[in-house]
């Protein structure tokens, strides 16, 4: 369930030196304001980037901020690789040379970030802060060809958006089911971080299910925690397993604002099976009628003991249940609420037709329990 929230501080996950951050955009100038400066901590030049596409190999053309070669390096003696370690080797290589074709770069007026081909009618899958408010794209493939992409439709409490272009020979991926995955699995994140496109990086999948808020303070349900590592740009690319079905749509990364900077291994994707169940719906009408999504209809803020109902929509579940505006929801079936955010990461656990017991303080100081019957989240 996702509510809107005034809250500003960073959401805690597992310690409060860990917060999140978009990976979706790399800036399309340095230090340009996109609108995400305060929540990505890495910015590149999309026209370095650009130009690194442009000529993948060439020496000279690298993306803002990284260390121009100088000399060619002497090749290293190849290395027979024999045993299991090169099963595992050949097959990752295997579904990297099958995944690339299939994972593009997009490009709107707030810098690049990534996506995957559903389908050959050039239906593109990604993450809604990718495509933010813009509602025409250039996507490049993966052979550097670029195509002009509208928008099908997007998704903000998902964060799942679909765009099209017109395009013959497509290479669509395979998506694989995300509830058979198991904690240890190997994972690949494929991207497009700063620029680098074709970019692939290797981990695990750390746990599964996890409940995270956005920095906007969207909440996502079954979200993917992996090792693999995630960065500016990797939003909306695909996070695959070692049948090269995609698993995942890496959307997240954690930072240490102890340090100031990422905390390296902990990245967060979209689960395959919640993308797909969004994706078809915006592909087959352009909006989400099912989302699954339960839903309350109130806005939220803190309050010193709870979460404070800033306002009620009327006709909302909330409001029918006699939730108003100035309430402080202290606990939810006994499990006590301390802000917004908690209240918020209770909430999307729930299904519609879910009754969770909302303890409320009101203005006048008493205490009541109130029943809440939950609705389905709009579209």
């Amino acid at each position: 369930m996702v509510f809107q929230t005034r809250r500003r501080k960073a959401s805690r996950l597992v310690a409060s030196i860990l917060s999140l951050v978009f990976v979706g955009i790399v800036a399309a100038a340095c230090g340009a304001s996109t609108g995400m400066s305060t929540t990505i901590g890495l910015k590149a030049s999309a026209a370095a980037a650009a130009v690194a596409n442009a000529n993948p190999t060439g020496a000279a053309n690298v993306p803002a901020g990284l260390q121009l070669a100088t000399a060619t390096p002497t090749p290293a003696p190849v290395m027979a690789v024999s045993g299991a370690a090169g099963a595992l080797q050949d097959q990752m290589v295997s579904v990297i040379q099958a995944v690339k074709p299939e994972v593009v770069q997009i490009e709107t007026n707030q810098g690049l970030g990534s996506g995957i081909i559903y389908d050959s009618k050039g239906d593109i899958v990604t993450n809604a802060h990718v495509v933010g408010t813009s509602t025409t794209f250039t996507v490049t493939l993966s052979n550097g060809h670029s195509y002009p992409g509208t928008l099908v439709g997007t998704y903000v409490p998902d964060d799942i958006a679909v765009i099209n272009i017109s395009a013959t020979g497509l290479t669509p991926a395979t998506f694989g089911d995300s509830s058979a995955l198991s904690v240890g699995d190997f994972v690949l994140a494929i991207g497009n971080p700063l620029g680098l496109q074709s970019s692939v990086t290797e981990g695990i999948v750390s746990a599964l299910g996890r409940q995270v808020s956005e920095p906007n303070g969207n909440a996502l349900p079954d979200v993917i925690q992996t090792s693999a590592a995630i960065n500016p740009g990797n939003s909306g690319g695909a996070l695959v397993d070692l049948q090269g079905e995609v698993v995942g749509i890496p959307t997240l990364a954690a930072t240490d604002a102890q340090l100031g900077g990422s905390a390296p291994g902990i990245g967060f994707a979209i689960s395959s099976n919640r993308a797909k169940t969004i994706a078809d719906q915006l592909i087959s009408s352009g909006k989400v009628t099912n989302s699954g999504r339960s839903y309350m209809g109130v806005k939220l803020s803190d309050a010193a003991n709870g979460a404070l109902i800033v306002s009620v929509v009327a006709g909302a579940p909330a409001a029918t249940a006699g939730i108003v505006a100035g309430d402080v929801v202290v606990a939810i079936d006994g499990t006590p609420i301390p802000d917004s955010v908690t209240f918020v990461n209770d909430m999307v656990t729930h299904h519609p037709g879910d009754v969770v017991k909302l303890q409320v303080q009101h203005q006048n100081g008493t205490t009541t329990t109130i029943s809440v019957t939950l609705g389905q989240l709009p579209g």
